[in-house]
């Protein structure tokens, strides 16, 4: 396991500090919430926007027909993976589900589920490019949605989308496509692979903060490891939208803007987007766009897109029992059982919060000076870390159960 180099000179002069932090946060423990509806909380905006983050975001109570949260809800963002939703949504129009190649279907179902980009490259090249956007702005009246700049037409992730239109798109889904296009491209979100096939970890923002059903589709640029660990997982990229175009060569970080519309579409900072539709019988669209301070890690952003979208008014959501902590460290295993020869289930983002369910005691972990043998049972992940990687000073967690 490769640790923080850093981290093991000033660990000893952080711990009260991440104690307090972890005391005096009164949100860092989420029990299990009953459905709430629009009139439970004002309609004014709740979003807890962290430091240095910009964001856009939209939530829509499907029962009542109106919003919930509106945060810079019409302004443009990159939309990275996201327009993968139109991307599949041009290749099914007018045509059944049934009617697609195996091929074809193939590339849908790994685009959506893991969000995968040469498919999403596949389908750009072979309908069009820029035109697939143009097309799906005329059928659903998209109003912020704008194909990529013409200095970058061969990158879809480029794409101008909002946080209101992509509320759009899954009106359209829901209320409007045929119900067998509902059903297939539903079916293929709801099952969100927590490892993408690039390496990177997608269970952020609603899939963390929710528990099922939800179905997702997560958006990611800019970043330089995912830290997560998947059979089928290729190298990490450093970003989505390079990777689709095959432009290695396009230098990474790259202060490019361009202006589409009335906004500028900001290219260059790292961008984490997570949208899709939670609570029972699909009651809530949700849509948070953010764009984080050059060089921020993705676990670091990670964090910052969970704790904004805990603080969502999401209605018909149920949010999962446990207590928030933080890590340290790069490559932490999950592991199956509370002991470093059971099977490793995935590496977590570096630097990222986790919920934390109870802790037992498992087998002893040394990483000189820290000795320590309790584990922090992961729900989300159905697995167990050693508590010696959790940001608290002692080798409990102070207010987690025992299991």
């Amino acid at each position: 396991m490769t640790l923080n180099s850093a981290r093991s000179a000033v660990r000893a002069g952080v711990l009260t500090a991440a104690l307090a932090a972890l005391l005096c946060t009164a949100a860092t423990t989420e029990s299990v919430a009953s459905a709430e509806l629009p009139s439970a909380r004002p309609a004014a905006v709740q979003a807890d926007v962290p430091a240095g983050v910009t964001a856009g975001v939209a939530v829509f109570d499907r029962r009542t027909g109106t919003f919930t949260e509106q945060l810079n809800a019409s302004a443009q963002f990159r939309s990275a993976s996201v327009v993968k939703l139109l991307i599949a949504l041009d290749v099914l129009w007018n045509r059944s589900p049934d009617a697609l190649s195996a091929a074809d279907r193939a590339r849908i179902d790994t685009m959506l589920r893991g969000s995968d980009d040469a498919a999403a490259s596949t389908f750009w090249s072979n309908n069009g490019s820029g035109a697939i956007v143009d097309r799906m702005v005329a059928r659903l009246g998209l109003t912020d949605t704008a194909r990529p700049p013409s200095t970058h037409p061969g990158y879809w992730g480029y794409t101008a989308l909002s946080a209101r239109d992509t509320v759009k798109i899954y009106r359209h889904l829901l209320d409007s496509a045929p119900a067998a296009t509902r059903d297939y491209v539903l079916g293929d979100l709801r099952q969100s692979t927590r490892c993408a096939t690039d390496g990177y970890d997608q269970h952020f923002g609603i899939a963390g903060s929710f528990n099922r059903p939800w179905a997702v589709k997560q958006g990611w640029s800019g970043f330089s490891s995912g830290g997560c660990t998947a059979p089928a997982a290729a190298a990490a990229k450093t970003d989505e939208a390079a990777e689709a175009a095959g432009a290695a060569g396009e230098p990474e970080g790259t202060a490019a803007r361009t202006s589409t519309g009335a906004d500028a579409v900001d290219l260059s900072r790292p961008a984490l987007h997570t949208t899709g539709l939670v609570g029972e019988g699909d009651r809530a669209i949700v849509a948070v766009f953010t764009l984080h301070p050059g060089g921020t890690s993705y676990g670091k952003a990670y964090t910052d897109i969970g704790r904004l979208t805990r603080s969502l008014n999401v209605p018909g959501a149920s949010r999962p029992a446990g207590t928030w902590v933080g890590t340290w460290g790069s490559g932490v295993r999950v592991r199956t059982q509370a002991t470093t020869t059971s099977g490793a289930i995935t590496t977590l983002p570096a630097g990222v919060e986790v919920l934390v369910g109870c802790q037992k005691r498992g087998q002893q972990v040394s990483q000189p000076p820290y000795v320590n043998d309790w584990w922090a049972q992961l729900p989300q992940y159905g697995g167990y870390m050693t508590n010696i990687y959790l940001s608290v000073p002692e080798n409990q967690v102070p207010g987690v159960p025992v299991c």
